[in-house]
């Protein structure tokens, strides 16, 4: 099953500064304005790396600008292999959380030996994107974020021993989320931790368009007869899908610029699936969606320029029949409902559509899927998220959800470890 293995970590030293300016989110919920606060912060932010901009020179200036440092000292590669372990403390809606995983290196699998399993479709660009990245710097600077099963904590029980003293970095960034590294040479006890993976198999939480680049990465490399480094390996962050500090909001959709669309008669249309409820107030609207989550219902908001509805379908057994060659536990989630049932049958919007974007934007703030209705989009829908067991439940059963079904929140930190595969 997966192999994963302790590695010598590339990272910063103390010549580059306080490391809570160095690091940044992952680069794909960056915008334009963000990267240049960031640029702005540190000379030496790893932005410079991971985002180095959106113009064709961008990729060959992380390679010149990733050489220097080396040179200089401002990065170096630890001397001895070592697991990462990673926490994010955090609170959501007044509640405090937590969780604790670590990072290391993970052998690279195609999806079809069932190892390591996705559990989103990808896009085409974002890889050729983190592709042109990879070929001009040889690293990984952001890590995959994974999962896996650990439901007698034997994994969890041996990490609080490894970071049992004070972490080796600690900083609390600018949204309020505290991150915490401890480094854990290699020694019998990390050694313990990679065995106990030999009959595990991994859920990409998130980075899927990173992993499916890394195994074309390699198989460029060995294409090409060039080096292939630690190629065969890739930098994954992992923590039990048990673990309870793990939140996942929701992303809702925005739909606009139909060709024929008439404010106020969806819920009249979906009648014979669907049970519409009226409420006067997206806050009440928003009530009403969370105690259906509590309830096990499968429900959504629903807003136009009429009105707010919370829709809630009648019989689940109507998935059986749209869906008939996939899993219960694909048929079984809110957004296989919604894709299938409202925006491809109703609205027409249909694969191809959906992977252009042509009609359909995504938010994980209900108040700005709103706001973009009162803004002129023809209406938007408001989701639950999607619990972690039901997303490991569609990776073991081989099946992909619909773009942008998962938020995990927070995102991981990048710029305390890094990968140096050439």
């Amino acid at each position: 099953m997966a192999e994963i293995q302790e590695f010598r970590a590339l990272r910063f030293t103390d010549r580059a500064g306080d490391v809570a300016t160095l690091t940044c989110p992952p680069y794909d919920i960056i915008s334009e304005a963000q990267r240049q606060d960031y640029l702005a912060e540190n000379p030496h932010n790893i932005i410079r790396l991971e985002l180095p901009g959106r113009d064709p020179q961008a990729y060959d200036r992380a390679g010149e600008t990733l050489r220097d440092w080396l040179a200089a000292g401002i990065l170096a590669v630890d001397e001895t292999p070592a697991l990462y372990l990673y926490e994010e403390a955090f609170s959501v809606a007044g509640r405090e959380y937590r969780f604790r995983g670590f990072v290391c290196r993970v052998k690279l699998e195609p999806f079809e030996k069932g190892v390591i399993l996705p559990h989103e479709e990808t896009l085409s660009g974002a890889k050729q994107d983190r592709m042109n990245l990879m070929r001009a710097t040889g690293c990984n600077f952001s890590q995959i974020y994974s999962l896996y099963s650990d439901p007698a904590g034997e994994t969890r029980d041996l990490l609080s021993a490894l970071s049992s003293g004070a972490p080796d970095s600690c900083f609390t960034d600018g949204d309020g989320v505290t991150h915490r590294l401890w480094i854990a040479p290699e020694s019998e006890v990390t050694r313990r931790v990679c065995a106990q993976f030999a009959d595990r198999k991994l859920y990409i939480a998130d980075g899927h368009h990173r992993y499916e680049t890394a195994l074309q990465y390699r198989d460029r490399l060995r294409q090409e007869g060039a080096n292939p480094g630690d190629s065969d390996f890739v930098m994954m962050f992992l923590v039990d899908l048990e673990n309870e500090g793990l939140v996942v909001f929701p992303t809702h959709r925005i739909v606009a610029n139909l060709p024929a669309f008439t404010a106020g008669s969806l819920p009249q249309r979906l009648a014979d699936r669907f049970a519409a409820a009226a409420y006067e107030t997206d806050a009440a609207l928003l009530d009403a969606l969370r105690e259906a989550y509590d309830a096990h219902e499968t429900a959504f908001g629903y807003c136009d320029r009429v009105g707010r509805w919370l829709l809630t379908l009648r019989d689940p057994a109507v998935m059986d029949a749209r869906l008939p060659g996939q899993s219960a536990a694909l048929r079984g989630l809110d957004v296989s409902v919604l894709h299938s049932l409202i925006l491809e049958d109703e609205l027409g919007i249909d694969r191809e559509n959906l992977a252009g974007q042509k009609n359909l934007t995504y938010t994980r703030d209900a108040a700005e899927a709103t706001a973009a209705v009162a803004a002129g989009a023809d209406c938007c829908f408001l989701l639950n998220p999607t619990r972690v067991d039901e997303i490991a439940a569609v990776a073991r059963a081989g099946e992909k959800m619909p773009q942008k079904s998962t938020y995990f929140y927070p995102k991981l930190i990048t710029g305390l470890v890094m990968n140096k595969i050439l």
